[in-house]
């Protein structure tokens, strides 16, 4: 069974690993490489690695894509900025 749960959940990031990468959008992908980390955090549960779980929940599924996003954002606003001037 355990087994089992272990395949499924390699599986997931799998999948998941692979929309991060096919994924074309900026955007999306910060919102893929979210479900990316959610994944790896199950995964690392599953593996009985409960802190290393937390930390991958917190940074991984949480601050990087929230700091990717902003940094899209900034740099969107930016262009349409110089944009103008020109």
């Amino acid at each position: 069974m355990a087994d089992t749960v272990i395949v499924v959940a390699l599986l997931l990031v799998a999948v998941s690993a692979t929309a991060a990468v096919a994924v074309r959008d900026p955007v999306r992908q910060a919102l893929v490489l979210s479900v990316l980390g959610v994944v790896l955090a199950v995964l690392f549960t599953v593996l009985q690695a409960p802190d290393v779980a937390l930390s991958q929940l917190a940074v991984g599924s949480a601050l990087t894509p929230l700091l990717l996003l902003l940094a899209f954002h900034k740099v969107k606003r930016r262009g349409r900025k110089e944009g103008r001037h020109r």
